[in-house]
């Protein structure tokens, strides 16, 4: 029980300094979408596609090495010598694509049609983000948990201030000389990602100690190895970067040009809604990426594996359903403008894509351990096909509603994969029937709440609470140990 106990407080931590982040971003929602700080739903819209570039290119610029960093870490007994040559990679990879972002802006302007007023902010954003890549791996990799927590809070506070700032308050104070200078009519977006940039800067300044106190030792050979390793994760990276963004990026190019803005609007913002999800599956896979390694050569880790995915699905189904019952309390909290809420219909079909995509984050294990990141790259390329069809095929007749299907498509087909090569591979003891039993009976209450008693608050709390007395009965014992200690 020691193990979970521990994974629990990782994840808890780590959770903090991930909730808060993404939190920044829920919070910002209402913000965004109250009549008059944007000019319309279709401005979210376009902050929305612009995010989506971004998601893509970070995953361009870690080019899979935070990864080959763990597992080197763990592997190798010169782990300066692995921190040196990390950080020198990335250093030089992510100055030259700043310089090559700077010098070909207008055409990456044409290419992804965006202002380039916004491209030269996002390219600085880029470095920034790039630079900070290894400083925040290096903290997990030595479980820094609180340092790691306590940056990434300063990242959120700065960030959330400076939009409050220039987007609520600043036009309300024009009649002060200092605010007349620095208030633009027409200039939201731009505020938005100056925001961004600031946080960005002050985070790195943060983590320069890192720098400082780095051994700068490259080593060629296992520079080499380590992008052997990384190009498959890369890989991998941009096909999940195209099933988690690109769905706004299709959406404006084969919509009408006249709604495209609008219906991704309302798509993004509710699609936020699925926050608490994401939250949780990605708290999880930075608590148990460096658990993994770690453990992978302990007595019976499979064991251990196994227990930490059933535990993701027990509490996954219960966040699903009762953000299913809460649903529309919800979007009343943190979407003020009801010209967003045509969009609720695909609250349900999210959740239960990102509960897959977290059972694929614990399931991904065995390709990590056993060096087979190859396979990591064929799942989320087959992943981003079934993206890309289903969104091609689904967008000019349902619209958003094709892309979140397509959502649900690709994570689910990228479990099932991930699950049939790790039997092949690296067997780990799942208990199938539970996970499937638990996910099955998350899905047919929220189903029966979202679509047969919707906004009945006492159907949806009853199952929520019978939910709770079917978990409570098969997992008491686990629940009970836990608590005690």
């Amino acid at each position: 029980m020691s193990t979970l106990q521990r994974l629990f407080k990782q994840t808890f931590v780590y959770g903090l300094a991930t909730v808060l982040p993404r939190m920044l971003n829920f919070i910002l929602i209402p913000l965004y979408t109250t009549p008059g700080v944007l000019t319309s739903v279709a401005e979210y819209g376009k902050v929305s596609v612009i995010f989506a570039w971004f998601v893509i290119f970070n995953v361009i610029l870690a080019y899979g090495m935070e990864t080959a960093f763990f597992r080197f870490f763990n592997k190798e007994e010169d782990k300066d010598q692995v921190v040196g040559t990390s950080a020198i990679s990335l250093g030089i990879s992510s100055f030259a694509f700043f310089g090559l972002a700077l010098l070909f802006q207008n055409q990456i302007a044409h290419i992804t049609e965006i202002k380039v007023e916004y491209i030269k902010l996002v390219i600085w954003i880029l470095l920034l983000d790039a630079l900070v890549i290894l400083p925040f791996a290096w903290l997990r990799a030595n479980e820094k948990s609180m340092t790691y927590a306590i940056i990434k809070i300063v990242n959120v506070v700065i960030n959330l201030s400076l939009n409050l700032c220039f987007l609520l308050w600043l036009p309300k104070l024009t009649d002060y000389a200092f605010a007349e200078r620095l208030y633009k009519p027409d200039y939201q977006i731009n505020y938005i990602f100056i925001s961004n940039l600031v946080a960005s800067a002050v985070t790195l300044m943060l983590l320069l100690s890192f720098y400082t106190k780095l051994k700068f030792r490259f080593n060629s050979k296992l520079w080499q190895n380590m992008l052997r390793y990384a190009f498959p994760v890369l890989i991998a990276g941009i096909a999940f970067s195209v099933n988690e963004t690109f769905d706004r990026i299709l959406l404006s190019k084969l919509l009408p040009e006249t709604i495209a803005d609008t219906q991704i609007g309302m798509y993004s913002a509710c699609y936020k809604l699925a926050l608490f999800m994401t939250l949780f599956a990605t708290a999880y896979r930075l608590g148990i990426e460096p658990f993994f390694f770690s453990h992978a050569n302990t007595e019976n880790p499979q064991k251990n594996y196994a227990r930490i995915l059933e535990f993701f699905v027990v509490v996954g189904s219960f966040i699903m359903l009762a953000v299913v019952v809460f649903a529309d309390l919800l979007k009343v909290i943190v979407i003020r403008d009801n010209a967003y809420w045509e969009a609720m219909g695909i609250v349900p079909i999210i959740l239960l894509a990102y509960l897959f995509l977290g059972m694929y984050h614990n399931l991904s294990v065995w390709y990590k351990i056993t060096d087979r990141t190859k396979f990591g790259a064929y799942i989320s390329i087959f992943g981003a096909v079934i993206t890309l069809a289903l969104n091609f095929w689904l967008i000019p007749i349902i619209s958003y509603k094709g892309s979140a299907i397509a959502t649900l498509a690709a994570y689910g087909s990228m479990v099932a994969l991930s699950y049939y090569f790790g039997r092949v591979y690296y067997p780990i003891p799942y208990n199938l029937k539970k996970i499937c039993a638990y996910i099955l009976v998350s899905v047919v209450f929220s189903a029966i709440s979202f679509y047969g008693f919707r906004e009945n608050y006492v159907v949806g709390i009853a199952l929520l609470l019978l939910f709770l007395a079917i978990m409570y009965k098969f997992e008491k014992q686990t629940i009970l140990n836990v608590l005690k200690r």
